[in-house]
């Protein structure tokens, strides 16, 4: 395992001629040999690939059996020089039993040998003509002076790593062995499988090893059989598919007439903090497992000073929170803003309440929530009157995001009101003796507070709630004003971060058929981010704008999740962002922002202690009733100390 908790790992699909192992064996090793140069920690290879998985009634012959038994102990030899473990399928047999086996080679040795567990007896298959269930096998069997027969409670340890093991039609059963293996400790599982090609059968297929390496929390690493392996009655085209945590990292093409193989890069710290995080995972672990170990502790343990996307073979996604399918993506957005709508209404619904109040600046955040709430009142068949939204323009109001503002308003139908803070804010100067000419913080809360003020007492007036607008990323990073815009009845964005918010709302201008509703939203989308706090240019543009002040949001989001979602060290995060923002921001303004966040994260965290109620939309938030329970005065220092020495 590298110093980024990465093991590397490769799935591939050899061309077979079946009951030729000679040819099969040569074939694997020459993508041993591949796997190995390119700094694989482990290769998995199909069910049965040292003889074919076509062979039928040929395993009965007694050349064959003896002809895998000499060809194992030649790969074994043929290991005894690469840092790599072999996955390999063959017949064995023990006690006057034959069983299909996964065996497991390194270093010279045969280490052991895992049986099928569930064989397929039924439509196209008759494995239990052949083969015996690895259930009825003893611990310890006994094949040779050279290997040890292990039961299926084994799971071997590799670079680090703990492996588990299961054959093909082992997946497909109510509870595959794989569940067991995962609570025992196995953070990679290895399928070696015979899956014949049916129409849709593949899409079931990807589906299946996603949702087991979800529900397992580890990664699961597939090969099949494929080229050459007999068409007689069936179609094998060789998939090898490597999954992590219910994403799909890599998958082969199938119906090439070639030999496949994909390598990636799995991330087993990753796997290990969301185990421990989640606290149920293991409750239901029964039994004990032999651990095997390797003796070698992986290939690529050097440190990786290279921040090149070719020296991880994984993608890194540079905007983990909106990344993924671009379809599902959109379904996804969808069901956010539903979340979001339906949180707010249950929340009305619950204190009998039909008068809401928002503050409206023409910007990202308050745009949303502005559209989530006259979702809400749709939801509930409450007139959109009933929500005032207040634009209250201030000392660095631009006509662009004043004009969006009323725009948005009046095409919504809400209550419409415009109270300017100039002249309360200067009154407030006057009481407390501050000199308006100077910008500092006290000039800037000072706007923030008194429009929280204007919205909170008209949330009295009316009998309603003030709805807030703040997003995570402005609670991870206390950008905000404590006691100001930080405070409402109800943050309907708390749990939405900044990246996500502008594809909210461009949800939202996709799907109105209103086009002047359409126009707004794109303008306000592509307005410059700003609290508007400072007075604006002689050009009426944005002079203050946030991103230069407090760093990019895109940079923000990626360490929020890698710190919070996956319980990443800063140093991690700094290397996986050096290699997901490549060519966009260099190593010394990653590494400048970063400790930025860190100290702003943990010396704003007593803004995040009382943050009004707001409802989770997505798997990282920052509720301290909830997700995130942090001591206001924690100490920084070990993580950017950290950061320092970078």
């Amino acid at each position: 395992m590298n110093e980024l908790g990465y093991i590397r790992v490769a799935a591939a699909s050899p061309e077979v001629r079946p009951a030729d192992v000679d040819f099969n064996i040569s074939e694997i090793k020459r993508l041993i040999s591949d796997a190995a140069d390119k700094g694989s920690d482990i290769v998995l290879f199909p069910e049965l690939s040292v003889t074919g998985y076509t062979c039928a009634d040929l395993f009965f012959q007694q050349n064959l059996i003896e002809k895998t038994e000499s060809a194992l102990k030649e790969l074994a030899v043929f290991s005894s020089d690469k840092k790599i473990a072999i996955v390999v399928g063959a017949p064995l047999r023990a006690a006057n039993r034959l069983y299909n086996c996964a065996v497991v080679i390194t270093g010279g040795k045969i280490i052991g040998a895992v049986p099928k567990i569930h064989l397929p007896n039924y439509n196209e298959f008759y494995e239990k003509r052949w083969f015996t269930e690895g259930s009825r096998c003893e611990s310890g069997c006994r094949l040779d002076s050279d290997l040890t027969f292990i039961s299926r409670n084994t799971l071997f340890e590799v670079a680090g790593a703990r492996i588990g093991i299961e054959i093909c039609e082992d997946l497909w059963v109510p509870v595959p062995p794989s569940c067991e293996m995962a609570m025992n400790g196995a953070e990679i599982i290895l399928n070696l499988s015979a899956t014949n090609e049916l129409a849709g059968k593949h899409n079931y297929l990807i589906d299946l090893i996603a949702q087991q390496s979800a529900r397992c929390r580890c990664s699961y690493v597939y090969s099949s059989a494929g080229l050459g392996e007999s068409s007689t009655d069936l179609v094998f085209s060789g998939n090898c598919i490597i999954a992590e945590n219910g994403t799909i990292l890599g998958e082969s093409e199938r119906f090439i007439m070639k030999d496949k193989m994909i390598i990636r890069d799995v991330d087993i710290e990753m796997l290990r903090n969301d185990r421990v995080k989640h606290s149920t995972f293991s409750d239901s672990a029964n039994g004990s497992y032999d651990i095997i170990m390797t003796d070698f502790a992986g290939c690529r343990t050097a440190s990786m000073n290279q921040h090149e996307q070719n020296g991880i073979l994984r993608h890194i996604s540079s905007h983990p929170f909106t990344d993924g399918d671009p379809h599902r993506f959109r379904e996804r957005c969808s069901e956010i803003s539903s979340i979001q709508a339906w949180g707010l209404a249950q929340r009305l619904r619950a204190i009998n309440c039909k008068k809401t109040v928002i503050g409206i600046s023409g910007g990202l955040d308050s745009t949303l929530a502005l559209l989530v709430t006259v979702k809400a009142y749709d939801m509930l068949g409450i007139d959109r009157s009933g929500i005032t939204a207040i634009t209250m323009p201030g000392f660095g109001t631009t006509k662009r995001t004043r004009s969006n503002a009323t725009c948005l308003m009046e095409l919504l139908g809400v209550t419409m009101l415009e109270i300017p803070i100039g002249e309360a804010v200067i009154q407030h100067f006057n009481a407390i003796e501050h000199d308006p000419e100077l910008h500092d913080a006290t000039y800037e809360n000072s706007q923030a507070r008194e429009r929280t003020q204007i919205l909170m007492d008209m949330a009295n007036k009316t009998g309603g709630i003030v709805i807030g607008t703040g997003d995570l990323s402005e609670l991870a990073l206390g950008w905000c004003t404590y006691n100001g815009d930080q405070m409402s009845m109800y943050g309907v964005n708390a749990s939405v971060p900044k990246t996500l918010v502008k594809y909210l709302v461009e949800g939202y201008a996709d799907t109105t058929d209103n086009l002047e509703i359409r126009k707004v939203l794109l303008d306000i989308i592509d307005t410059p981010i700003s609290p508007e706090l400072l007075p604006a240019a002689k050009d009426d543009s944005i002079e203050q704008k946030t991103e230069d002040l407090v760093g990019p949001y895109e940079l923000h989001d990626f360490f929020l999740h890698g710190m919070l979602r996956n319980s990443f060290s800063p140093s991690k995060i700094f290397r996986l962002a050096c290699v997901a923002f490549s060519g966009v921001y260099d190593a010394d303004v990653i590494r400048h922002w970063l400790k930025i966040f860190y100290r702003r994260f943990f010396s704003q965290q007593f803004k995040r202690s009382c943050m009004p109620d707001g409802m989770k939309v997505g798997s990282v938030c920052l509720s301290p009733r909830g997700d995130w329970r942090m001591p206001s005065d924690a100490s920084s220092s070990m993580w950017l100390n950290e950061i320092e020495n970078l």
